[in-house]
């Protein structure tokens, strides 16, 4: 097997030093800390094995598990890929565990390593095909603990030989009925943790600056769409954000925002393009539907052209995980916990492209954002009623846990 092995920061050495260390544990990242290079890095150590290995990585959305199957194969190559999952790919795909059990004895019995990416809505069907697991991942863990996900879960946790949890944010159980990152003996202990300020002093990532905007009620406007429209827009004129997230409060909130109000008329006079993305409406950009490998694709091209004005909206898909490069603030139109408030975060905190290469040649000292062209990630929270002052309050709760204190955001199950 040929890889090419990634050069990795301090913090990612440690982590996979304690991959080597313990045959289980959890690995506490914040989103931007790069933990799939610790996987891509431990998996090719697995590989250096004469013997087969099989190492299966879980995501939480298909979409998710295509990115870190492109991910890992930038760096590992000559490998047999299986996809277990109901998406599409053009890698081998399967959710019948007959066939599953059929892939792996060919690589078995030709000796080939084997990389397996699933969801975990798909792992129950690894878990019957009943294969032995060298090593198994769990990317953004803190979604093990849902009830159809658990018992996959705690299968794999105690049959594979090796088992590692990633996650930017533990979600831990206060009550013994329900699961929790907490258990240790299905999640082991906390391995490494990499605090946010060491990822921000290092260069590796900008710190979140969160801005709250009062904003007038609902009784001022015609229609609820017209009052997002005016709060939005209002939100984008005075923080001149040029790549924005909106977390809209749901479909239908996106949905009547572009066809009730005058959003997209007014986003075109300021020079804005638009896109947006659910599961019951597929991917839009400015109007026109397409597929969503054009809708990342697109997403990707303008977040690095420094000249391109644009609004996403969302309600959760990109919230999570998705390597989204590029934008530059975050509008929460709706409440979320711990885990949603900080993974929407993560996403508005990866370096500028070009503080990155300035980062790489030394012309830009790691941690002095005056030198940065992206100092900071905007959070801006509209405020208009007793809900947005909970929010404001809850996020900037978040971000002093986060970049102040340097702990992990953990989200408890109470009840």
């Amino acid at each position: 097997m040929r890889s090419v092995i990634p050069l990795l920061r301090p913090h990612q050495t440690r982590a996979t030093a304690a991959m080597q260390k313990y045959s289980k544990g959890q690995i506490i990242v914040p989103t931007g800390g790069g933990k799939t290079l610790k996987m891509i890095f431990d998996t090719i150590r697995q590989f250096q094995s004469e013997t087969a290995k099989t190492v299966v990585v879980v995501a939480p959305r298909i979409l998710l598990a295509e990115q870190l199957s492109s991910e890992f194969l930038e760096h590992i190559v000559d490998v047999e890929v299986m996809h277990v999952h109901s998406g599409e790919t053009h890698h081998y795909s399967t959710t019948k565990p007959a066939d599953i059990v059929v892939h792996t004895a060919k690589c078995a019995a030709a000796n080939r390593h084997q990389l397996i990416f699933t969801t975990y809505n798909s792992l129950n069907r690894l878990q019957a095909a009943d294969i032995h697991v060298d090593t198994i991942y769990f990317d953004e863990a803190h979604n093990s603990v849902q009830r159809h996900f658990f018992p996959a879960t705690e299968y794999f946790s105690s049959v594979a030989d090796r088992c590692y949890f990633f996650t930017a944010t533990p979600k831990h159980s206060a009550t013994i009925s329900k699961p929790g990152m907490n258990d240790s003996d299905v999640y082991g202990q906390v391995i490494c943790q990499v605090p946010a300020p060491e990822l921000v002093q290092g260069g590796f990532i900008i710190p979140p600056k969160v801005v709250v905007k009062q904003m007038q009620l609902a009784s001022n406007f015609t229609s609820v769409a017209a009052r997002d429209s005016i709060n939005l827009l209002e939100t984008i004129d005075d923080n001149k954000c040029d790549k924005v997230l909106v977390c809209a409060k749901s479909t239908k909130n996106i949905i009547s925002l572009v066809s009730e109000s005058d959003f997209i008329t007014q986003l075109g006079f300021r020079g804005y393009s638009y896109m947006y993305i659910t599961a019951k409406t597929g991917a839009v950009i400015d109007g026109k539907k397409v597929n969503r490998e054009v809708f990342f694709e697109t997403l990707s091209e303008w977040g690095k052209d420094d000249s391109k004005k644009f609004v996403v909206l969302h309600h959760s898909i990109l919230s999570e995980g998705i390597n989204v490069s590029g934008l530059n603030a975050v509008i929460f139109m709706r409440s979320m916990d711990y885990i949603g408030i900080s993974q929407t975060i993560g996403r508005v905190i990866r370096l500028h492209k070009d503080d990155a290469a300035g980062l790489r040649s030394g012309k830009i000292t790691p941690g002095a954002l005056d030198q940065y062209t992206k100092s900071f990630g905007l959070v801006c929270v509209p405020v208009f009623d007793k809900v947005g002052i909970s929010t404001a309050q809850k996020i900037q709760n978040v971000v002093d846990i986060v970049f102040e204190q340097g702990d992990a955001a953990v989200s408890v199950i109470k009840r």
